[in-house]
C-alpha cells in the first residue's frame, strides 16, 4: 500500500540540465532517512519544463537508485491522452511501482472526458494509478461520482487530493471504501485530512525535511492519544515549513531550501524564476524554526 509520507522529489538542474550525480544523492538521502515513497517527475519535479527523454531518464534513475527499497510512483500525466499512455507504459517497462496521472490540465474535459482519459491509460498499462486531482492548477475538479467510476477499473488504487476540500475525505472514504487510498496534496491540511480518513501524503516538504514528514504521518493514522499528541507537536513545528515552501511558486521555495541544506541547487527552468530576497528570509526562518538549520 502506498502510503506515510511520499516525497515529490525535485529534479535538480546544473547549467539548465538534469544534474544525474545531486539526484542520485537525493534519492538516497531519502531513503536513509524515513521516506516512504518517491514521486519523481512530478509538478515539484517540473515535469512541464522537461523533455520527453529527460522525463523518462528521471523516472529511470529513481526505479533504478531506489532498486526495491521504496515504492516508486512516477509522474506520468498529461493533458494528451497518447503521451500519458507513452509515459505509464515506459515507467511500467522500467520497473515503476505504480503511476501518478494529473487531470488533464488547459483542457477542461468534462466529466466523462476524465473518465475516458484515464480508462485509456489503465487499458493500456498493468500497474497502480493514483489519480491526481488539482483543481488549482489544471482547473477541472473530479468528481467523487467519477473517481467511483474509475476505481471499478483494475488499476486505480487511490487519489492524491489537492483540492484542499476536507469535506471531500469523508465523502470519498463513505462511497469508495477504505481499499480506496487518499493522499493529500496540502502538506499544511495533512493532520486533518488523516483523520478523516486519509493515509499519507504526496508531500513537497518531505524534500527538506524527510525524517519530521514520517514521523509525522506515523503518528497521525495512530488513534491513541500519545500518537495524537505527537503528531500535533510535530505538525506544530512542520506548518512553518509547509507555509514557507508555497510563499512563491512551487518548486522555486523549497529548491531554494535545499540549497541552504547543501542538498541541491537552486536552479529552476524558466517561467519559474529563483525566490526574491524576501522569500529567502521567510525560507531560512522557517527552516531555523524547525531546527533543521
Amino acid at each position: 500500500m502506498f502510503k506515510g509520507s511520499n516525497v515529490a522529489l525535485v529534479t535538480p538542474f546544473k547549467n539548465n540540465k538534469l544534474d544525474e550525480e545531486t539526484y542520485i544523492k537525493l534519492i538516497h538521502f531519502h531513503i536513509k532517512n524515513g521516506t516512504n515513497g518517491l514521486v519523481p517527475a512530478g509538478t515539484t519535479g517540473e515535469s512541464p519544463t522537461l523533455n520527453h527523454n529527460e522525463h523518462e531518464k528521471v523516472i529511470e534513475l529513481c526505479v533504478k537508485e531506489s532498486n526495491g527499497k521504496l515504492p516508486v510512483f512516477a509522474g506520468t500525466g498529461s493533458n494528451s491522452t497518447e503521451e500519458a499512455i507513452s509515459l505509464t507504459t515506459h515507467a511500467e517497462k522500467i520497473g515503476a511501482d505504480g503511476a501518478l496521472i494529473v487531470t488533464p490540465y488547459y483542457n477542461k474535459p468534462t466529466q466523462e472526458g476524465l473518465y475516458q482519459h484515464y480508462k485509456s491509460i489503465n487499458d493500456s498499462c498493468g500497474i497502480p494509478i493514483i489519480i491526481y486531482n488539482i483543481p488549482g492548477r489544471s482547473v477541472i475538479d473530479m468528481t467523487v461520482d467519477t473517481m467511483a467510476r474509475l476505481f471499478e477499473l483494475k488499476n486505480i488504487i487511490g487519489v492524491k487530493d489537492a483540492t484542499g476540500d476536507l469535506d471531500r475525505v469523508k465523502q470519498t472514504l463513505e462511497k469508495l471504501g477504505k481499499d480506496f487510498i487518499q493522499l493529500t496534496g496540502n502538506d499544511d491540511n495533512a493532520l486533518e485530512f488523516n483523520r478523516r480518513g486519509g493515509v499519507g501524503a504526496i508531500s513537497v516538504t518531505a524534500n527538506i525535511a524527510p525524517m519530521l514528514c514520517s514521523k509525522f504521518q506515523k503518528y497521525s493514522v495512530d488513534s491513541d492519544d500519545n500518537s495524537k499528541k505527537e503528531a500535533e507537536k510535530l505538525d506544530n513545528i512542520l506548518q512553518p515549513l509547509h507555509h514557507a515552501m508555497f510563499v512563491e511558486s512551487n518548486p522555486s521555495p523549497v529548491k531554494y531550501a535545499a540549497k541552504l541544506l547543501k542538498l541541491c541547487d537552486d536552479d529552476v527552468r524558466l517561467p519559474l524564476v529563483k525566490v526574491t530576497d524576501k522569500t529567502k528570509e521567510i525560507v531560512k526562518k522557517a527552516l531555523e524554526t524547525s531546527n533543521l538549520l
